[in-house]
């Protein structure tokens, strides 16, 4: 039988939080905002998919905050040839016993990085539903559980198209947000360079602020807050009215409204409430959203971009008025 989590209080799981946020923002300069996201969907239990032009920082974001959380980490560079047993692991003869043996492949870890996601190819991406969905693979026959916590970050660049194998539907599903990083502002970039030339090589590196037995207890305690049934009613209006857009051919699914209502809800703890306000709703839409939006033809042809949707939506539709604000 597994051991419940000790659950930690709004506050302890807040200042876990920054301090985390803080550790990851020594190395990682500029990105705050998405990191604050990306933590909070794994605090949400959820995975998280970094999509942006190269050279932003995604990958070394995503190492820094799987060692910030003590989390064990495991790297994947997607390329067309990768299989699905390159991810998962494979049985293997021992000659000794004479039998076979299974060997885990790098999806048994704490934080997985699956950098390059859309460079390999559809068979192996599906590799991953089954772990990111139910925590577990199965391999010839047998399922292999994943350790806890298990998430799983991806990154993406949506410039390039020739080689790449963009994620389906289903699969971009299964992440709780997609976070585009965007280039630093002036001072940010400078701020980029001053560091590298004054650690004087090109690695750098965060220390460790919390284990894998903490960050349960943290998500233990997100999931002990609980959430105004108006919230509730405001993020599945919202979903609803992704899929009654005019630029929308498939909208937000029903796990796209809980997704956006568990970042909505890590995002106020992390801020040290124990409610979730509509501020926190509009927050995480666009990351929690926009990628499970198919847009019709005409709205392509026409540059219509899901987060344009998104946001149209939340102009569109009321917020609560009963529920606490800022």
């Amino acid at each position: 039988m597994t051991e419940q989590p000790t659950t930690l209080t709004v506050a302890q799981v807040a200042s876990l939080g920054t301090a985390v946020l803080d550790e990851v923002g020594t190395l990682v300069v500029g990105m705050r905002e998405p990191l604050t996201v990306a933590l909070a969907a794994v605090l949400g239990g959820g995975h998280v998919l970094f999509e942006d032009v190269p050279g932003l920082g995604k990958t070394l974001a995503a190492r820094s905050l799987a060692t910030a959380l003590g989390l064990t980490f495991r790297r994947v560079q997607c390329t067309p040839d990768l299989l699905p047993s390159d991810i998962t692991g494979s049985s293997v003869f021992d000659p000794a016993t004479a039998s076979f043996a299974f060997r885990p492949g790098p999806v048994f870890a704490g934080l997985l990085l699956a950098d390059e996601i859309n460079r390999t190819a559809p068979k192996t991406q599906s590799a991953l539903l089954e772990a990111m969905a139910e925590r577990q693979v199965t391999v010839d026959g047998e399922t292999y559980q994943l350790p806890d916590p298990f998430h799983v970050v991806a990154t993406s660049n949506p410039v390039e198209y020739e080689g790449t194998y963009p994620l389906p539907e289903a699969q971009l599903d299964r992440f709780m947000v997609r976070i585009a990083v965007g280039y630093p502002d002036r001072d940010g970039e400078v701020d980029v360079l001053s560091r590298r030339l004054a650690r004087r090589q090109e690695q750098g590196s965060v220390r460790t602020v919390v284990d894998a037995a903490t960050l349960r207890q943290m998500q233990a305690g997100v999931e002990a807050v609980t959430v105004d049934p108006d919230i509730l009613r405001y993020c599945v209006d919202l979903a609803a009215a992704t899929r009654a857009h005019d630029a929308v051919e498939v909208g937000a699914s029903p796990r796209g409204s809980q997704s956006l209502v568990l970042v909505a809800r890590s995002l106020a703890v992390l801020a040290g409430r124990d409610f979730v306000t509509p501020e926190d709703v509009k927050s995480a839409a666009v990351p929690a959203l926009a990628h499970r939006l198919s847009l019709t033809p005409q709205a392509w042809a026409t540059g219509t971009a899901p987060q344009g949707v998104v946001a149209d939506v939340l102009t569109r539709v009321a917020g609560p008025t009963t529920a606490r604000r800022l």
